[in-house]
């Protein structure tokens, strides 16, 4: 960069070392505008942001600006569901079609709550030609799925439901709440100022997404397999969508999530502590116990799925096995780690094209 990087906020002395990796995240690694905010047994200990809400001779980025964060939406979801455990609303354990009896179509009406969290229903994307448009109708997009043929026999397998786990998640989620997904945040998780898509009332925070040229989900694998065909290529995704008021309209629970790093560390620290608040202990075992673990049948890469968090793998949370939480399309990621008692999360508008092993994510890890 032209200019040395202003960092804002505060860090403890101690987490100076993120600190340093944030600041080189802008001077080494092309960040153009990113948060990054570590929560440690409750006390926010480092909440940092920089560089600007788009490119050029934009305004700086805020305390209190909201991003796109893409699949770590689905970090938000999994809490949700949690939640509605914990209140004895739903079951993971039980069959998906006892609260949607026409899920049971075409061999699914064994699937439980959690395979479908943890992506082993099979319904990763549509059997036929799908437009982007469809993810906007999210009840229509459900109801065809409940019926589909599944991709291959649930339970025997996982793959990546990149975006259509949003869709069925929530549909299941408001048959036994009566909420939606979006409303249920809304309602209940204002606090952490996470909300699903982009309400008109918070438009005005938000960054533009960045992107390099000809960057699609399409390009994230070589040659194909049916389920991958259908879980990042039909359609394939323009990283540039949040930045489309359809897209921010929309109600996807699994990718147009808009947060603060903030707001996502303060979550998974509470997580972090037990479940504080939000979920009982004993649920939060059952929400983060791994329900998959091998290599996932879309992403082709290790996996550790629980019920719609991803276990820590490949040292991709740090050191402690019992890490959780999710990483987004481009970068953007938020973890608890129970061992520590620490919610760490970073936000950021230009996208890295690694699927995993962002060298932004794996020095800010390594820094804590």
């Amino acid at each position: 960069m032209g200019s040395p990087v202003i960092i804002h906020g505060h860090c403890l002395p101690r987490y100076q070392a993120l600190y340093d990796a944030f600041t080189a995240n802008f001077v080494e690694r092309g960040d153009v505008g990113a948060a990054a905010a570590l929560v440690v047994d409750g006390e926010l200990v480092a909440d940092l942001w920089a560089g600007a809400v788009a490119p050029g001779e934009a305004p700086p980025w805020q305390a209190d600006t909201l991003v796109n964060i893409w699949s770590t939406t689905k970090g938000v979801t999994a809490t949700c569901f949690a939640m509605l455990v914990s209140r004895g609303q739903i079951d993971y354990e039980r069959a998906v079609a006892e609260y949607w009896p026409e899920f049971a179509a075409n061999g699914k009406g064994a699937v439980t709550v959690a395979q479908l969290l943890s992506h082993q229903a099979g319904l990763c994307g549509f059997r036929r030609s799908a437009r982007v448009e469809d993810f906007y109708d999210a009840h229509k997009a459900a109801e065809e799925l409940a019926a589909m043929e599944p991709f291959w026999q649930p339970g025997s397998n996982a793959g990546y439901h990149a975006i259509t786990i949003g869709l069925l998640a929530t549909a299941l989620f408001e048959k036994v709440e009566g909420r939606s997904i979006r409303q249920f945040v809304a309602d209940e998780l204002a606090n952490y100022d996470i909300s699903i898509g982009l309400p008109a009332i918070r438009a005005h925070r938000a960054a533009t997404m960045i992107a390099p040229p000809h960057m699609g989900t399409e390009a994230l694998m070589t040659e194909l397999t049916q389920p991958q065909m259908a879980a990042l290529a039909n359609p394939p995704l323009d990283p540039l969508l949040p930045n489309d008021p359809a897209w921010r309209a929309a109600e996807i629970p699994s990718a147009n999530g808009f947060a603060t790093a903030r707001g996502l560390a303060h979550l998974y620290g509470e997580l972090a502590r037990g479940g504080g608040n939000l979920v009982s202990p004993d649920v939060l075992e059952r929400a983060t116990q791994v329900r998959y673990e091998g290599p996932d049948a879309v992403l082709g890469v290790p996996a550790r799925w629980a019920a719609g968090f991803l276990r820590n793998v490949s040292g991709l949370y740090g050191e402690s096995e019992a890490a959780y939480g999710h990483g987004g399309w481009g970068g953007s990621f938020a973890f608890a780690d129970p061992d520590r008692q620490i919610g760490f999360a970073y936000t950021m508008n230009r996208m890295g094209t690694d699927l995993i092993g962002d060298p932004r994510n794996i020095s800010l890890v390594a820094s804590i």
